[in-house]
């Protein structure tokens, strides 16, 4: 009976010591858990973090990406994507009215966050270069000049002692630069015969000299869109028809000192003569041609003091031969305070449907704070001329003509109509 005793103890101490170690087992799983559970959890939480700081700052770069397509009247469509790092944007556009607004989603593994963006189509226009042509190009002769860069989507092309002063483009892959002497760089598919004080990029370069570096194979500039659409003109247009339609007399001349705007007129407007002054109190829509000689001056009104006007010369129902701009014999434009100028438009089409005819013709010696703008037509410079800005589908500059562009012409504010550049309304992250 004692052996069986014996035994029964042994038994019963085993059991205890096997409970004994599960019991430590536990305890020591528990204890690794909750050592380890915090530190796992924490680095999950780290590594979303991570994630979600990128996934915002990939939504943030699409919405940059869109407004400055926007600001630059660069080609867009209404959902844009880019991919940083393979994370994901894709930014989507809406209008309602003036007001335009940019979702971008940021995508990273999943993990989303989303940046909004309101635009306000601003009262102006935004012009950034002193020269700005379609695919007509700019082209140069004798001692033509340029204080300002210069952004083309044809050719640039000069001949004897022209000059710009900042950067040459001539986008695309027919981009051509020949001719000319540029103090800052040059861009353009061909550069030929080119004196160039800054850096080079270019397919093909021939007959040249650069003073800066040289980048052989490098990609074509992109073509930019006109600073002002068509929609922004008509705004312009409807702004001065409200202020009332004179039909008469035909032509309409303007021949002593007096105050003008915002006003229609339905036929040629005629100003001539020295020595008076016009104040253009609003904008003026000209259903004809437009012809200013013999020294008068065309001022921005006190009333409108650091804003612009606008003068749009648009025969609508003949714009291949009307809407003609005439500026000569010493005609004088004034702003009135900081960034204020005169803009001329013209819708005369001409040069973009293969005519001859000439849009707007500018010379012997008129100057001032004046901007010429001919989006389907031609401009044409000569003589001793003296402008702040030209953009038309084509250009030439000849003679003594200069053109000296103003910083402040990147930002100009107008009476009525909305304009070439945005303001940020609301910029924010949204769920």
């Amino acid at each position: 009976m004692n052996i069986f005793k014996i035994k029964k103890r042994n038994y019963e101490g085993g059991s205890i010591l096997f409970m004994t170690i599960l019991f430590l087992l536990a305890f020591s799983l528990t204890t690794i858990y909750g050592v380890i559970n915090p530190v796992l959890r924490d680095m999950k939480t780290v590594r979303g973090a991570s994630m979600s700081r990128q996934s915002f700052f990939t939504s943030e770069s699409g919405v940059e990406d869109f407004v400055y397509r926007l600001k630059n009247n660069i080609t867009h469509d209404n959902v844009e994507t880019i991919v940083l790092n393979n994370r994901i944007a894709t930014s989507t556009l809406s209008t309602n009215g003036y007001l335009v607004n940019v979702t971008s989603v940021g995508d990273t593994d999943s993990v989303i966050r989303l940046t909004s963006v309101d635009l306000v189509l601003a009262s102006g226009a935004s012009f950034n270069y002193g020269v700005q042509a379609g695919d007509g190009g700019v082209s140069f002769e004798n001692t033509a000049s340029i204080l300002g860069n210069v952004n083309s989507s044809g050719p640039i092309t000069g001949s004897n002692s022209n000059i710009i002063y900042g950067t040459a483009i001539s986008s695309g892959p027919s981009g051509l630069v020949d001719g000319i002497h540029a103090t800052s760089s040059v861009y353009a598919h061909t550069i030929q015969n080119a004196d160039i004080d800054g850096d080079a990029y270019y397919q093909n370069i021939s007959g040249s000299t650069v003073d800066g570096a040289m980048y052989p194979g490098s990609p074509d500039q992109e073509s930019i869109g006109m600073p002002i659409s068509d929609e922004q003109i008509e705004e312009w247009k409807a702004a001065a028809l409200a202020g009332g339609v004179v039909s008469s007399p035909c032509p309409y001349k303007i021949t002593n000192a007096t105050t003008i705007g915002p006003k229609k007129i339905n036929c040629n407007l005629e100003i001539s003569g020295n020595n008076y002054t016009i104040n253009i109190s609003g904008n003026l829509w000209i259903d004809g041609d437009i012809e200013i000689k013999n020294s008068p001056t065309l001022r921005v009104a006190d009333s409108m003091s650091g804003k612009s006007v606008v003068i749009v010369a648009d025969n609508d129902s003949n714009r291949s031969v009307g809407g003609v701009i005439y500026l000569e014999n010493s005609s004088v434009f004034e702003g009135n305070g900081n960034n204020s100028f005169i803009l001329f438009i013209s819708k005369n089409n001409s040069a973009s449907t293969g005519g001859e005819n000439t849009a707007i013709s500018a010379g012997n010696s008129m100057y001032g704070d004046v901007l010429l703008y001919a989006p389907d037509g031609e401009i044409k410079l000569q003589n001793s001329v003296s402008i702040k800005e030209v953009t038309a589908y084509k250009i030439s500059i000849k003679n003594s003509a200069q053109i000296i562009y103003e910083t402040g012409i990147a930002n100009l504010l107008f009476d009525s109509g909305p304009g070439g550049g945005f303001e940020v309304g609301d910029w924010v992250e949204t769920e």
